[in-house]
């Protein structure tokens, strides 16, 4: 059964990950290389995750694909967007929430690995009614 602590655990997994990536690699290089070595991370610790798949948009009767992709899938359950950029601003997190919400998934996770410090200012994590539902 999926549970707050769970997700919670997961979360912290997946920030793990970001972080020894940002250690061995450092900042400013291009997303595409931090996809790379973080789903490598993911890898060696076991985490089952998914890269770039598109997400399908339901418009009242009407299913199709929305030329979006999500960075990567951890687990099934959380969106991770990873970004190198100054800062994270408010239409990154509209749009991981839209995602969540598209792919009814509890909780997603901005990473930007343009930082010095992933934990205090490199990430953003966010939760909908779906993580708020569940189980402590």
């Amino acid at each position: 059964m999926i549970t707050q602590e769970y997700l919670d655990k997961l979360t912290r997994d997946i920030l793990a990950c970001a972080i020894e990536v940002h250690k061995v690699v450092g900042a400013g290089l291009l997303e595409q290389t931090y996809e790379r070595c973080f789903t490598h991370e993911l890898k060696l610790r076991g985490i089952r995750f998914k890269t770039q798949q598109p997400i399908h948009l339901k418009y009242k009767d009407l299913t199709f694909a929305a030329e979006l992709r999500y960075d990567v899938l951890v687990e099934d359950l959380i969106i991770v967007e990873l970004k190198s950029i100054e800062l994270i601003k408010p239409i990154h997190k509209s749009i991981v929430l839209t995602y969540m919400s598209m792919l009814g998934k509890p909780k997603g996770i901005i990473i930007n690995f343009n930082c010095s410090n992933i934990f205090r200012e490199g990430q953003k994590t966010l939760v909908n009614e779906i993580y708020r539902s569940l189980p402590t």
